[in-house]
């Protein structure tokens, strides 16, 4: 039998906490009805000790008292709704629609907090998933089924990145694969979810997206919802609708923050920099809902956005995401104050499952000769660069000088690319080629002789 309680003992912030109760389950939703208003906000159960309960309301709290409002326990856990009618819609952070159309309506419902994965049922991420970012696609692949966050700072232009990886991912030419994108905006300001909804809407994409909102100025609570609303929508589409889903969320460091925000609320021992000491597994609780699954054709790819504090890899929230995730794709400010737009610093980044989605088969056979050679003919780039400050570019040998000339070229014509410009892998490839034919052959040591007679042409 539900129960109603007319007695709220304490209100911190997000949280109501209530003392005397029988029967409730972690998780569980509840209603708390306004007896003045009539309004009716949402919460979920957070904690139960012995017969005292927390509850996280997903609505602006301002208001409720012990006299004048009623706790009603649902007996249900939240739940979404699931359709392929998701798709073209967007939502707010705990699954209502904010698009002005209508609710959906499904009799199949999930759990937001998913459901646990066996291990053993995991198939290994093959294939990849084509960005249009020739930075991306040829030195940092995505695989179909990676976690592969992208650490970029403060000012750094992460939101335009997303939103034309949301615009151009595709997964190949001619796979005959059903492929959608779900899209999470966690803290963010009024105008930029304007300019992601615009982006999309122009590049005429928004039939095949799902978007869930979640503004700077909504209740702390529902910033923690709105990853896993998100994950719900993509659990369907890719596990129950055999679609091959990309999930781009922005921006991680909001929803740690408001993590840190209610674990101060519950007045719970902080570890480092304050954030709670269960950070680790909550995010690995979100990021490992991705993957591929042996009796499932669809597959998740999670690509999650953070901004680092003061621009610190070392700080906890880039740092646990290392742990968790399979590389990282770091955005670089130096680049970004010289104009290079998407200013991908190539040298930290990396993507430690693109061997198995790469080469003959998947992109073309010379791809993992090119990366290599890339990136160690852009290493040598720094090392020449810092010798030309200190001697000066004009008494470096002639070698030195063509590094130099392809360390310019190579940020100016393959990392710089403008925002509605997209590139197939192939042409990334071919690019990538033309650029090492400024170096001397004899200083190509990376590259098979196969891949050099077939594909390299020295410039005059």
């Amino acid at each position: 039998m539900k129960k109603e309680y007319l007695k709220i003992d304490k209100v911190i912030g997000p949280l109501i906490e209530i003392s005397e109760v029988d029967d409730v389950f972690y998780g569980e939703v509840v209603d708390i009805v306004d007896i003045d208003t009539g309004s009716i906000k949402k919460g979920k159960v957070i904690k139960i000790e012995e017969k005292n309960v927390i509850i996280q309301v997903f609505q602006n709290t301002a208001g409720l008292a012990a006299g004048n409002s009623i706790i009603k326990f649902t007996g249900e856990a939240f739940n979404l709704p699931m359709s392929l009618d998701l798709q073209g819609r967007i939502f707010n952070g705990v699954g209502e629609p904010i698009d002005n159309g209508s609710a959906i309506f499904s009799a199949i419902e999930a759990n937001i907090n998913g459901r646990p994965i066996n291990p053993m049922s995991r198939e290994y991420p093959r294939n990849f998933i084509q960005t249009g970012i020739s930075s991306i696609d040829t030195l940092a692949t995505l695989i179909r089924g990676q976690k592969l966050p992208i650490f970029s700072g403060n000012g750094l232009p992460h939101n335009e990145l997303a939103a034309q990886i949301v615009k151009q991912a595709q997964l190949g030419e001619n796979t005959g694969e059903v492929f959608g994108v779900v899209f999470a905006a966690i803290g963010v300001k009024h105008d930029d979810e304007k300019f992601f909804r615009k982006s999309f809407s122009e590049a005429n994409i928004m039939d095949h997206v799902v978007m869930f909102v979640n503004y700077a100025d909504d209740p702390i609570a529902e910033r923690i919802t709105t990853p896993r609303c998100a994950l719900t929508a993509a659990e369907y589409l890719a596990f129950e609708k055999n679609m091959h889903i990309l999930v781009v969320m922005t921006d991680m460091t909001s929803y740690c923050e408001a993590l840190r925000e209610i674990s101060s609320a519950r007045e719970e021992v902080p570890s480092r920099k304050g954030y709670p000491g269960y950070m680790y597994s909550d995010l690995a609780s979100l990021y490992e809902r991705a993957g591929m699954l042996k009796d499932r054709k669809g597959s998740i790819t999670f690509l999650p956005i953070l901004t680092m504090p003061n621009d610190d890899i070392t700080h906890p929230i880039p740092d646990l995401t290392g742990y968790i995730t399979e590389g990282q794709i770091v955005l670089g400010r130096d680049l970004f104050q010289r104009s290079i737009y998407p200013p991908v610093a190539v040298l930290p980044s990396l993507s430690r499952l693109m061997k198995d989605g790469i080469g003959e088969g998947f992109t073309r056979e010379d791809h993992a000769d090119v990366t290599n050679q890339l990136f160690a003919s852009y290493s040598k780039v720094q090392e020449v660069r810092a010798l030309s400050q200190i001697i000066g570019e004009e008494d470096l040998s002639q070698t030195d000088k063509k590094y130099m000339a392809f360390g310019r070229a190579f940020e100016a014509e393959f990392l710089n690319q403008g925002f509605d410009e997209s590139r197939n892998m192939i042409e990334s490839l071919d690019l990538g080629w033309q650029l090492l034919s400024l170096l001397p052959l004899t200083e190509l040591d990376r590259l098979s002789p196969e891949n050099i007679e077939k594909y390299f042409s020295q410039e005059s």
